[in-house]
């Protein structure tokens, strides 16, 4: 199989690209600068047609991982561009080449998180998480693809839940939070908040299932574990060999103190520092998550959330 994948340089398109090559795939990799992607990699912007259509000449599948993942308000319009615009044009061009199969990766952010209980595809966020641009960038776009595989484009849509692990440089807002814990920055966590951590390596290879496997115009959530934050926090802490942060903070609490964060920062012209008001906003809800249906239609699994945890420590800088 000769397959493209956007966003090649990335934190989870590193590794599908990984997971591919050992597959024995020919991959031809599309990112907006050279970064360290083990395979041919084809400068260009997500938003140029012609520049997404040629590199997408030849291949039989379209893997679309070129995203923006920020809590930061000034990224607002950048996810807007990439994450939306970006896909719509991703989608265009893989039409117009005629791609056999097109794995769209959006995110568990647009599946929930719901009260009471783990979210499934069959669930969407709340409306008051809707404030958060990030948010909407990622359910926009995941629209767009669904609604392309409603007419016929052969579109399977990934969501992939917190993922761990090497290769997070950037990083990411969850690979800043198993920093902040391994350096000690983090004191105390969220009370009652939750997230479903998975490696890295299980998403990508839940990628390449979902191309094989998956059905058209379908979401699979790819997790791991559902864990408390004081767990993933404890766990992150062994890892690096730190005491774990055992101060729990009510999320009334931390929202209050984001929001006199966040007006004070606006008003000295800066980004919001450790208390993101949109980071806290979307904890509101433990985000649990239950992807028994990729498990069941995809042949999906997953390791330890302790393992993924401790490669994520191990993976930092020292």
């Amino acid at each position: 199989m000769r397959a493209l994948v956007t966003g090649a340089s990335g934190f989870i398109g590193s590794h599908v690209v990984a997971a591919l090559t050992a597959a024995g795939a020919e991959v031809r990799g599309f990112d907006k600068v050279a970064g360290e992607a083990e395979c041919e990699l084809v400068l260009g912007d997500i938003c140029d047609h012609d520049a997404l259509a040629r590199a997408i000449d030849g291949c039989e599948a379209v893997f679309h991982l070129a995203a923006v993942y920020s809590y930061r308000r000034a990224d607002a319009a950048l996810m807007h561009a990439v994450n939306v615009e970006g896909t719509r044009v991703l989608l265009e061009a893989a039409r117009s080449r005629g791609a056999r199969r097109i794995v769209h990766t959006s995110s568990c952010a647009t599946c929930g998180p719901v009260a009471g209980r783990p979210a499934t595809e069959a669930d969407a966020p709340s409306a008051w998480e809707l404030r958060v641009p990030y948010k909407r960038s990622k359910l926009a776009a995941e629209a767009l693809a669904l609604r392309a595989a409603a007419a016929g484009l052969p579109v399977v849509v990934v969501n992939p839940t917190t993922p761990v692990g090497s290769g997070d440089r950037a990083p990411t807002p969850t690979g800043r939070m198993v920093a902040d814990v391994a350096h000690g920055k983090a004191r105390g966590y969220l009370a009652h908040s939750a997230l479903n951590v998975v490696a890295v390596e299980d998403v990508a290879r839940g990628h390449l299932l979902a191309c094989e496997r998956g059905h058209a115009g379908e979401r699979y959530l790819l997790g791991g574990e559902n864990l408390t934050l004081r767990e993933v926090f404890a766990a992150i802490a062994r890892a690096a060999g730190r005491p774990e942060p055992r101060l729990p903070v009510p999320w009334t609490l931390a929202y209050a103190a984001g929001r006199v964060s966040d007006a004070a920062q606006r008003l000295a012209g800066r980004e919001p520092g450790l208390l993101n008001l949109d980071e806290i906003r979307v904890a509101r809800w433990p985000m649990l998550f239950d992807d028994s249906r990729a498990r069941r239609e995809l042949g999906y699994s997953s390791q330890p959330a302790a393992a993924a945890l401790t490669a994520a420590v191990r993976a930092l800088a020292p």
